[in-house]
């Protein structure tokens, strides 16, 4: 039986959240979030350890947790460029103890896969945006190219010879790789991997000659010396590669790729819920100690309310379909 100090605070919570009294619903959603969370919460990462998604994703967990007072589970579910995670998120139940940390890759997804067992826009509720980052073009130093110019000469004169990492078919790497490889011209290959991890392994290694990475997963092997950043996706320069030109400055016009991170919940997740996490997620993006370690992988915190957050999506998902359509990337 709950306290009456506790009706009180659900019934405050409800009324702040836009409720009436002549709305059960929303009281009840009030009374969930209340006392939620009495278990640990599971954030589900799309894409193996280690890469962009699983770094930001344990920051955020950390900080979180420590705001809800019950640890936040990191569970890893790769495959399918992201699609193979969200799905379940998408099945699980709307209980307030299962989020998705999904990232730009589920919006391109629609567009590359003839089908999907979840509709992104549908089956998931927008919580709060993460954060942003650009894309480094990155190559192997075994590969005589000093700019992004000297690179579309070297492979025009290897036709085929030059590979292209991913985190996996529909990850925003293949996408941000199709997308090069049709504004260049070049006779590129992609090779996808389960996870940024895994593929910069390979790259450093030799396996796969150049990737178009994340700026978190790339960075320390940028900053080491075991790789080469030749250029940033985004349409300005990143603090992160001093010096580093954008695309779009190396010659490839119309070149604009962000990857971006948000916190999703499965649809129908108590709205109380949902607007408690976001607001946790609004706070703990400010503190130093994040804003810090965000700088420090050329990261942006996220700051979106979850309606802006549904209309952004709603945005990328038009854009990549059209990027998909013309550049022919399919996952078949």
């Amino acid at each position: 039986m709950p306290s009456v100090s506790r009706i009180r605070r659900g019934v405050l919570a409800a009324l702040a959240a836009g409720a009436v009294l002549g709305n059960p619903a929303a009281i009840t959603s009030a009374f969930a979030a209340d006392s939620w969370p009495t278990k640990p919460i599971t954030l589900v990462v799309p894409f193996a350890s280690g890469g962009t998604t699983d770094i930001l994703a344990r920051t955020v967990g950390q900080k979180l947790g420590e705001a809800l007072q019950q640890p936040v589970v990191i569970d890893n579910r790769p495959g399918a460029g992201g699609t193979i995670g969200a799905a379940n998120v998408a099945r699980a139940q709307p209980d307030g103890y299962t989020f998705l940390l999904a990232t730009v890759a589920h919006t391109m997804a629609p567009a590359i896969y003839k089908s999907l067992p979840y509709e992104f826009t549908r089956d998931l509720d927008p919580v709060g945006l993460v954060a942003l980052t650009p894309n480094v073009l990155v190559v192997n130093p075994a590969i005589p190219a000093r700019s992004v110019p000297e690179l579309i000469a070297y492979i025009k004169a290897h036709p085929g010879k030059v590979n292209y990492g991913s985190a996996g078919i529909g990850s925003t790497e293949h996408m941000s790789g199709e997308l090069f490889r049709s504004l260049t011209g070049t006779d590129i290959a992609h090779v996808p991997y389960k996870g940024g991890a895994p593929m910069m392994t390979d790259l450093i290694a030799g396996q796969i000659q150049m990737a178009i990475e994340t700026s978190p997963s790339a960075s320390q092997h940028v900053r080491s010396g075991k790789v080469k950043a030749l250029a940033v996706t985004t349409a300005k320069r990143s603090g992160a590669y001093p010096g580093v030109p954008t695309l779009a400055e190396s010659g490839v016009k119309g070149y604009e790729v962000t990857t971006w991170f948000a916190l999703m919940a499965p649809r129908g997740t108590p709205a109380a819920i949902g607007q408690r996490v976001s607001a946790e997620l609004g706070k703990l993006l400010k503190a130093p100690d994040v804003q810090k370690r965000f700088e420090e992988q050329g990261v942006t915190a996220g700051d979106m309310t979850p309606a802006q957050l549904a209309a952004f999506i709603r945005v990328e998902t038009d854009k990549w379909v059209k990027v998909a359509r013309e550049s022919g990337a399919k996952a078949d």
